[in-house]
């Protein structure tokens, strides 16, 4: 039998991969590979590679490179198009097998700044295990913002008031702030003298609110994690600004009376809208909120009763 040439199969194409297909929707809804490997958690050879190869699976480009980003042309148009359809698909498939659970039974995962989830939540989410030891928790410190619209969490504990106004959202604390010493160093600032603080590192927002607000002051040390900065205190370095539920339960460190502190930061608790009711879901939800009425002492003024 006699093949037209547009016709033939193409034997240099490959199996089709949903991950590549997955990665090829996210890359038309960021525009480039960077965004959207900060988006996906990975590096932007990463979808590069994903990318080469959903092309070389279709036979065919479906972005045009341009200078200012990716962009899909006609064939990349009506893939995606599929693409989305599938992905809804999915996500319609394990809202319901959420909806279908008997009890708090299977994984959760949640998503939150490091600080907090080492700080604080880890030492004191043995009340939720010993209640409900069906579930499996998973805990995401935050490097990029973890989406919940796209299943990557359930629950979310973000700083500041949400924008997406979609998701199911309550505060549960404000943070506040303290200064904290090594107790020989917060001794010799109550006797008058002016030891140098502990900061972040240059060029965020903690080192400009730290220039603006003690400006003259020496740093001693910077790092972009409250841990070692706590740390750092401990050892002696200087004054470090920390959260107080940091700071209060610390034996090593000793409050220190400071003109000018960082203001506070909303706690939210989130969950999509679709999850809100499923038991596992909910069971983490209400310990986390749990924990933070328990806590109260060690977040201060602002939080919800």
């Amino acid at each position: 039998m006699d093949y037209h040439p547009r016709t033939m199969p193409d034997r240099n194409r490959t199996a089709l991969d949903w991950d590549d297909v997955r990665y090829a929707v996210a890359l038309a809804r960021h525009g480039s590979l960077s965004a959207t490997a900060r988006a996906l958690g990975v590096n932007h050879a990463t979808v590069s590679r994903r990318l080469d190869g959903l092309e070389r699976a279709l036979g065919r480009p479906i972005f045009d490179r341009r200078p200012d980003g990716y962009r899909p042309n006609a064939a990349g148009a009506a893939v995606l198009a599929e693409a989305e359809a599938m992905e809804a698909g999915a996500m319609a498939l394990l809202r319901r097998l959420d909806h279908a659970e008997d009890g708090p039974v299977g994984p959760v995962r949640l998503t939150t700044a490091r600080s907090l989830a080492l700080g604080f939540l880890i030492d004191r989410l043995d009340g939720l295990r010993r209640r409900h030891p069906g579930i499996a928790l998973e805990l995401v410190l935050e490097t990029r913002i973890t989406s919940l619209a796209r299943r990557e969490a359930e629950i979310a504990l973000r700083l500041g008031r949400p924008a997406d106004s979609t998701l199911v959202g309550k505060r549960v604390a404000s943070i506040t702030y303290r200064a904290y010493a090594a107790p020989a160093v917060a001794a010799s600032a109550a006797a008058g003298g002016t030891p140098p603080l502990i900061g972040d590192e240059d060029g965020g927002s903690e080192a400009a609110w730290l220039a603006r607000h003690h400006p003259g002051r020496p740093i001693a040390f910077r790092c972009d994690s409250q841990m070692a900065q706590a740390a750092a205190a401990r050892a002696g370095w200087g004054i470090a600004l920390l959260p107080r539920f940091l700071g209060d339960p610390d034996p090593g460190l000793a409050p220190v009376a400071l003109d000018a502190l960082p203001p506070p930061r909303e706690i939210w608790l989130l969950i999509r809208p679709d999850l809100a009711e499923v038991p596992r879901v909910r069971a983490v939800a209400d310990a986390l909120a749990g924990l933070f009425r328990e806590h109260r002492a060690l977040f201060g003024q602002g939080q919800d009763p």
